[in-house]
């Protein structure tokens, strides 16, 4: 079998990591299933929010196309039963007349001409003067919905006032008006009974209609637009959650660690993470999209089918890079959720915020957009705002392909078109890759290990060496401390060995039998000191492998032995480039050798 180097090598690890990244999703189906098909719940969630909402705007024509109005022809006096909150026993009207005796026959007639509906003498209660109609509805609230005040001026002239709760109130999501509910029909009754008193005719026909204005539909409330930007990013959180998951599960568990000693190229391994992941996004964006399409939402009818999707698709793709990002600063799988968690509460908090017209206006700098839009779920809450009011009447036609790059006429204060929208994802989901990247060197790994901040400048990191490696956190206060000196074996063996691998090492000789050769070996834990901020706590060096010479030869099966803290397995954790030497040198010769601990 041929071994591979430079980019075939990259492509074989490539292709593998993909097959293994396909495996782990088969074997955690149930999880891949969810990630993929989680849209499907979460919106029969909004359609019942937004059956719930139409149904609540259902009682008033405020939010539909009124082109030919029905007129309401002479309504009659509601029992007060019908007045939302009110409180039993109640009244239909109260009434004062000031002493007239004209006065109690109108209101008689006015209770008995009541249109489909006679009122009972007991349903209206009458008093001399206004005065003591407020004093009545003072000591008895929410007992009456109105009252007639009649002033009888002479035989051929009468006046009244009417007076009512004006103030509107909603039970079960419907809104009471009292003017049309109440006042309209106490009125029509009062002047019709005092024409026909006033006129002497019992049968004068007093008919009033009444009808509203012709108008278009009000905007209504966008499911869509305002509920919709916490449930889309609960689907993006499920693959958010699942990627931090692999990601840490692999690095706590060193697998990761394995393949690196094996000679894992960085770039397969993110770029297989990469691809997989961006495949089972495109099938949730698709997914989502269809979805919401099944369930005939004028969003996803009306706007382009093309502008939906990308706009899905670089969402779920920039929580993705995003993931990457925060992997790098989590050391447990099992705190996977609960960072999922926080972030979905921030993206939540800040989602509400955005939906309310934060920072997108002339009202706000642009500094404060910039960072507000770092944020990925941020920027995807404006995009469906837009689109939400592209379709908010029945008469919007939505946001067509074209013109995505435009301001759109509903826009008064227009900041961000939904193409800026699709330049801001793709630039911060690079952002966020590389971070991940320049992370994941720079921050300890499982073994304590990481490469310098600027690693990125050395020559070595680019021609494939990798670059140095380094102990430590990033505010490290490890200090620099010489070497221990090789330590004189005492045992007679041992001191033989030595001496042959120092003759060797001195000659340049490479024995054909030997597998491994030890030259030298040494590996100091350095101490710490106080440093300004980082205020470490001052710890003493620790030598733990001081100059080890042995050769390991071929087909042997060759044991290290010692007790605790011999530097067993330093010294294999330093063969295997786990852990960086101090001093020394090593060479295999072979891959067949055997090492046990």
């Amino acid at each position: 079998m041929e071994l591979l180097s430079g980019p075939a090598l990259a492509w074989q690890q490539y292709r593998s990591l993909l097959r293994k990244n396909a495996a782990l999703a088969w074997r955690h189906r149930r999880s891949s299933a969810l990630q993929l098909l989680s849209s499907l719940l979460f919106i029969f969630l909004i359609f019942c929010i937004d059956r719930a909402v139409r149904s609540r705007f259902s009682y008033t024509t405020a939010y539909q196309n009124v082109r030919d109005p029905r007129a309401l022809v002479a309504p009659p006096i509601p029992p007060c039963e019908d007045k939302f909150f009110v409180k039993t026993p109640c009244y239909d009207f109260l009434w004062s007349g000031g002493g007239s005796a004209r006065v109690p026959p109108l209101v008689d007639a006015i209770r008995r001409n009541n249109p489909g509906r006679p009122i009972p003498a007991e349903k209206v209660l009458g008093f001399t003067t206004p005065d003591e109609v407020d004093a009545w509805l003072f000591a008895n609230p929410m007992r009456c919905p109105g009252a007639l005040h009649f002033q009888d001026i002479n035989a051929t002239q009468m006046s009244y006032g009417i007076q009512t709760n004006s103030t509107p109130v909603a039970r079960r999501g419907t809104y009471e008006d009292p003017t049309f509910k109440f006042q309209i029909p106490l009125q029509v009754a009062a002047e019709r009974e005092m024409a026909r008193l006033i006129l002497g005719d019992p049968n004068f026909s007093w008919t009033v209609g009444f009808k509203e204005f012709a108008h278009p539909a009000t905007e209504t409330f966008s499911t869509i637009a305002q509920a919709g930007p916490t449930f889309f990013l609960a689907i993006a959180m499920f693959g958010f959650v699942f990627q931090i998951s692999a990601l840490v599960t692999e690095k706590e568990l060193k697998l990761r660690q394995a393949m690196s000693i094996m000679g894992l190229y960085e770039s397969a391994y993110w770029l297989s993470w990469l691809t997989w992941e961006a495949l089972l996004t495109l099938l949730s964006a698709l997914f989502t999209v269809l979805f919401g399409m099944m369930f005939r939402f004028d969003f996803f009818l009306n706007n382009s089918f093309g502008i939906l999707f990308i706009l899905f698709f670089l969402f779920q793709l920039n929580m993705l890079g995003f993931a990457f990002m925060i992997s790098t600063f989590v050391a447990k799988a099992a705190s996977a959720t609960t960072v999922g968690f926080a972030i979905f509460i921030i993206g939540f908090l800040t989602q509400l915020v955005t939906t309310f017209g934060f920072p997108y206006s002339n009202t706000y700098e642009a500094y404060y957009r910039t960072i507000w839009s770092f944020f990925p779920p941020n920027v995807f809450a404006q995009a469906l705002n837009i689109l939400g009011k592209a379709t908010a009447t029945p008469e919007d036609k939505g946001i067509s392909w074209n013109q995505r790059k435009t301001c759109q006429s509903f826009e008064t204060d227009c900041i961000i078109t939904v193409d800026d929208i699709y330049i801001w994802l793709i630039s911060t989901f690079f952002l966020w890759f590389i971070l991940a990247i320049y992370f994941d060197n720079i921050i300890p790994n499982v073994n304590g290990v990481r490469k310098s901040v600027f690693y990125f400048l050395t020559p070595s990191y680019w021609t494939g060496k990798g670059g140095k490696m380094r102990e430590g956190g990033l505010c490290s206060c490890f200090g620099s401390n010489r070497p221990a000196d090789d330590a004189s074996p005492t045992d007679e063996d041992v001191l033989t060995e030595e001496n042959l691998v120092k003759e060797q090492a001195a000659g340049n000789e490479v024995d054909p039998g030997v597998a491994v050769q030890i030259r030298g070996l040494r590996k100091t834990y350095p101490g710490s000191f106080n440093m300004g901020c980082c205020k470490c706590r001052t710890t003493k060096p620790f030598h733990s492998v001081k100059g080890l010479w042995v050769n390991l030869e071929k087909d042997q099966l060759f044991c290290l032995l010692g007790p605790n803290g011999a530097g067993k397995t330093t010294t294999i954790s330093c063969l295997t480039g786990i852990t960086p030497i101090t001093g020394g040198d090593g060479q295999c010769h072979s891959l067949k050798q055997w090492l046990v601990i």
